[in-house]
C-alpha cells in the first residue's frame, strides 16, 4: 500500500506540468487562423470543438475536412490540435509536418506558428535533437521569440549539455523578465531533469518580480508551493482566494493536501464546484482527498463525476487517480486493465508505463 501513497503524491506533482501542457495548447489554438483559413463546416467545427476542449469530436472533424479537400494548411493544423489534446504526439507531429508541406512562401507567419506547434510535440516525445533544430528555426525568424529559446534550453538539459541550457533559458528571461510563467515552466525543466536545486534560483529570481494582478499573486503562491514553502504560499495567495480566482483556490486545495490537512482540502474543493460545477480539477482533488484518508470507493464515486463531464481537459488526471483508487481497494485486476487503458491513450507519460509494470507484478 505504500506504492498508493506515493503515487497519490505524485498525482499532486504531476497536475502543475499538465496544467502547463493544457496551457501551451490554449495558448497556441487560435494563432495563425488568420485571412489564410477556409470558412468550412468540417474545419470550423473543429476549431470549435477544439476551443471547448472536445478534442475526440475535433479530431473526427478535422479528418473529414482533410478528406473532403478542405484547406489542408488549416485541417492538418486543427487536426495537430485535436491530436495534441489527447496526447497523441506522435500523430499530431505527422499532422503539422502536413500542414507545412502545404504552405508556401506568401504564409510565413503560418509557418511560424506551425513550428511552434511541432517543436511542443518534438519535446514532449524526447526528440530532443528535432527539438533544438526546430527551436534554431523558429529563432532564424524572429531572433527574439522566447518559447524557441525556452525550448532549445529545455532540449539541450535534457541531452546534458548544461551550460548550453542555462545559457538559452538566461536569454529567454532577458526577453521576459517579468514572465512568471517563465520561471515556473524552467524550474519545472530542472525539476524533471532532478537537477531542483538550480531550478529553484529561477523562482528566488521570480520572487523578486512586484505582483501587479490577480494572476500575478497566484503564481507567487505557486512558487512558494513549489519551493515547499506553504505558509508562504498561503499567504501569497490571499487576495486570489478572497476574489474567487478558481486557480488558486484549486492551489490552495493543493497546500492543505500537502499538509494533510484533509477536511479543510475537501472544503475548498467544494467551494470551487460551488462556483464551477463543472471542474475536472476540484473532482480530482476531492478524489485525492478520499484517496488520502483510505477511501477508495468515495473516490472512485468523484472520479466517475468528473469523468462523466464534457471536454477531455482535465481529464489525464483523473484516469490516472482511478487507476491509485482500485489500487487502494487492492483490486489489482480492474486496476491493471484500467492502467492499461491509460498507456494506450497516453503513451508518453512515464509514471502510466512504470505503474502498468508494476501492476503486472501483482495477482
Amino acid at each position: 500500500m505504500k506504492k498508493i501513497t506515493v503515487m497519490a503524491g505524485q498525482a499532486l506533482l504531476r497536475r502543475g506540468s499538465m496544467l502547463a501542457a493544457a496551457a501551451v495548447i490554449a495558448v497556441c489554438l487560435c494563432a495563425g487562423c488568420g485571412k489564410n483559413q477556409v470558412s468550412t463546416k468540417n474545419t470550423d467545427a473543429g476549431y470549435a470543438a477544439n476551443e471547448a476542449s472536445d478534442f475526440r469530436s475535433a479530431e473526427t472533424s478535422f479528418r473529414e475536412a482533410v478528406g473532403q479537400g478542405e484547406d489542408p494548411v488549416q485541417a492538418y493544423r486543427g487536426l495537430g490540435i485535436a491530436l495534441m489534446g489527447q496526447a497523441k504526439y506522435e500523430e499530431a507531429l505527422d499532422a503539422f509536418s502536413h500542414a507545412i508541406s502545404n504552405t508556401d512562401d506568401k504564409m510565413p507567419e503560418t509557418v511560424q506558428d506551425l513550428l511552434q506547434y511541432r517543436i511542443t510535440c518534438q519535446y514532449r516525445l524526447k526528440d530532443y535533437e528535432g527539438c533544438v533544430k526546430t527551436g534554431e528555426e523558429l529563432t532564424g525568424i524572429d531572433d527574439k521569440m522566447v518559447m524557441a529559446y525556452y525550448y532549445i534550453g529545455a532540449a539541450r538539459l535534457n541531452l546534458g549539455n548544461i551550460d548550453d541550457a542555462e545559457a538559452n533559458f538566461d536569454y529567454a528571461v532577458s526577453l521576459q523578465p517579468e514572465d512568471y510563467k517563465l520561471y515556473l515552466d524552467i524550474y519545472s525543466v530542472y525539476e524533471d531533469a532532478k537537477l531542483s536545486g538550480v531550478g529553484d534560483e529561477y523562482l528566488q529570481t521570480a520572487l523578486g518580480i512586484a505582483p501587479k494582478s490577480t494572476e500575478d499573486h497566484y503564481n507567487v503562491g505557486r512558487i512558494y508551493f513549489y519551493l515547499e514553502e506553504y505558509d508562504e504560499a498561503a499567504s501569497a495567495l490571499i487576495v486570489p482566494v478572497q476574489e474567487e480566482y478558481e486557480p488558486a483556490l484549486a492551489l490552495m486545495g493543493q497546500i492543505y493536501l500537502a499538509r494533510k490537512d484533509y477536511d479543510n482540502a475537501k472544503a475548498t474543493y467544494s467551494k470551487i464546484l460551488s462556483l464551477n460545477s463543472g471542474s475536472k480539477d476540484a473532482y480530482n482533488g476531492l478524489a485525492l482527498c478520499a484517496i488520502a484518508v483510505n477511501d477508495p470507493d468515495a473516490a472512485l464515486d468523484y472520479i466517475t463525476e468528473g469523468l462523466s463531464l464534457e471536454g477531455e481537459e482535465g481529464k489525464q488526471e483523473l484516469y490516472f487517480n482511478e487507476i491509485c483508487a482500485y489500487e487502494q481497494r487492492l483490486d489489482f485486476l480492474t486496476a491493471r486493465d484500467k492502467c492499461r487503458t491509460y498507456v494506450e491513450m497516453y503513451p508518453t507519460d512515464e509514471d502510466g508505463v512504470k505503474e502498468l509494470k508494476f501492476l503486472n507484478t501483482r495477482d
